[in-house]
């Protein structure tokens, strides 16, 4: 096959997919830090899974078409690093065949190497030995290899890049020695080559299927820009009694995909409850009623409303009208836990996006919560290191908001932005002021291991305890109260502190926190806040400053 159009197009990308679904726990283990974390092939498969779901939805079979529709669907559904890169990858692919219907195998290559080009132009500090370096290499190498074979098919362009892309990921411990200490290779150039890999299978006559049931991410959105459009359709039915054991909440999902986006289907014993936005919502109800009786329905014309409430895209459907007068600021932070959303709702924070460590929020979720603030001007708080690149991806697509990303890389420098904001200074003043918090913040974490492994020359044994001061892992024990008192030794360190906040997890104890508390006024007379957060992964957050 020497061109390649936009029907196999989508045949591979589902092969892709599916391939790297099927092996994304193996690269969650290439995880250096052993914590339990957003995990790099959870992500880029939901990633890739939301990428590729939207270029096969698309009606078109135009091979430039469909490529804009997968780079439309991972921009939206990117999560954590890998997944905004592997995003700005395949951005880059299209960018390069926009006005092409089909392309040979060097066309074909000279679209990855701009892809990796575009990807590098995104990461303010590209690292060696990661994702940026495989699809760099690779793309380099299998374009100089393709110019000098004129004759070459897309298959084996497709098994040069492979070859290529193996050589590089097997490099990259030479080129991060963390890499190289914990034995595994880089998780992102991984999730990569897995996805070639899947592409390859198809073009060889054996396309991956999936060995289980894909994670999506539920907010993607099949099409971005028109979402304020037709007819936001919601019903809830009670199941026949025939169908109590037969519903298959999937081919609900399927058929009503077909007809529309934004959908959100959630059964609750014989009731099952539906979201969607659809042109036609007569057709959504008909296929809704064939499972049951209607319990409640609304349907509301969302362009109407668009219409009269000025062409204002931040409006949210059912406010009053004082709700939809934009505001001059927004804070919106990430965090898990009821204890820690309440919190920054108290903090001033306007919207708190569920996530965080095991749960990466998309780039979508930063554009629909900012969308719902509507504020002239927005600060974003991702309170994790792994979220930074969505919300920044985010701020990027929303070109007519002014949305700042305050780089807060823990839960406790998010706090302490929110504390020196102040709605009666200035943009300017408020990020220096923010800024300047977050950088006097010292950070400690408690956790448990999730693998046997050797970090910085410690020895960690999985199920132990470990204490993790900023970056570094400062010890691992089984004992509990000994982590925990050896990370407060540190932290007390911290020279001219004055204020220790305490965050309690969901699986911390009363006990463990009086413990804390006693073993603090024993040892300092720093003052001590605590915060009942009931955060997972941590059974207990510090932050000192």
């Amino acid at each position: 096959m020497k061109t390649l159009n936009g029907l196999i197009f989508k045949e591979m990308l589902q092969s892709g997919a599916n391939h790297l679904y099927n092996v994304h726990h193996e690269i969650d283990a290439l995880n250096v830090f052993p914590v339990p974390d957003g995990d790099t092939g959870t992500n880029m498969s939901m990633t890739f899974s939301s990428g590729t779901k939207n270029a096969i939805d698309s009606y078109s079979e135009e091979l430039n078409v469909i490529a804009k529709a997968l780079s439309k669907g991972l921009l939206m559904g990117a999560r954590g690093n890998s997944g905004v890169i592997t995003s700005q990858i395949f951005r880059g692919f299209y960018q390069a065949i926009e006005d092409k219907v089909e392309i040979n195998a060097l066309e074909f290559a000279q679209a990855l190497d701009n892809g990796a080009k575009v990807a590098y132009k995104a990461v303010m500090r590209p690292v060696e030995g990661t994702i940026l370096t495989v699809i760099r290499e690779a793309s380099y190498y299998t374009l100089e290899e393709v110019k000098v074979t004129p004759d070459i098919t897309i298959q084996e362009c497709v098994d040069l890049f492979i070859k290529h892309a193996t050589v590089s990921l097997d490099h990259t411990p030479e080129l991060l020695p963390v890499l190289k200490e914990v034995g595994v290779v880089d998780s992102g150039g991984a999730g990569l080559l897995a996805i070639f890999k899947g592409f390859a299978s198809y073009l060889s006559g054996k396309p991956v299927e999936s060995l289980g049931k894909q994670e999506s991410a539920s907010s993607t959105l099949a099409d971005v820009e028109h979402d304020e459009y037709g007819y936001c359709t919601e019903f809830i039915i009670r199941l026949n009694e025939d169908k109590l054991h037969t519903f298959k909440e999937e081919k609900l999902k399927k058929s009503l995909s077909e007809i529309g986006n934004s959908l959100v289907v959630v059964q609750d014993e014989e009731l099952v409850k539906v979201h969607v936005h659809t042109l036609t919502p007569g057709e959504a109800l008909n296929i809704g009623q064939r499972y049951g009786e209607f319990v409640k329905l609304k349907i509301e014309n969302m362009q109407e409303q668009h219409d009269n409430l000025g062409h204002n895209k931040d409006s949210i459907v059912g406010v009053d009208d004082k709700k939809n007068q934009k505001s001059k600021y927004a804070l919106i932070s990430v965090a898990a836990g009821d204890g820690l959303v309440n919190l920054f709702k108290e903090l001033r924070c306007d919207h708190v996006i569920s996530g965080g460590q095991t749960m990466n929020p998309s780039t979508e979720d930063f554009v629909a919560a900012i969308k719902k603030v509507n504020a002239e001007h927005i600060f974003l708080l991702p309170n994790n290191s792994n979220i930074i690149m969505a919300a920044k991806q985010a701020a990027t697509i929303l070109e007519d908001c002014d949305i700042h990303v305050i780089e807060t890389r823990t839960l406790p420098e998010g706090i302490s932005a929110c504390l020196m904001f102040n709605p009666e200074l200035d943009v300017e003043a408020n990020l220096n002021e923010m800024k300047e918090a977050v950088s006097r913040v010292v950070t400690g974490q408690v956790t448990y291991a999730i693998k046997n492994t050797t970090f910085e020359g410690l020895n960690i044994n999985k199920g132990d305890y470990m204490a993790i001061l900023g970056k570094k892992i400062v010890v691992s024990n089984p004992d509990k109260m000994q982590v925990l008192l050896t990370l407060l030794d540190e932290l007390l360190k911290t020279e001219d502190a004055e204020l220790l906040t305490v965050l309690k997890g969901e699986d911390a104890s009363e006990e463990e926190l009086n413990c804390i508390l006693e073993y603090i006024e024993a040892h300092s007379d720093v003052e001590v806040e605590v915060h009942h957060g009931n955060q997972p992964v941590y059974s207990f957050v510090f932050g000192i400053e």
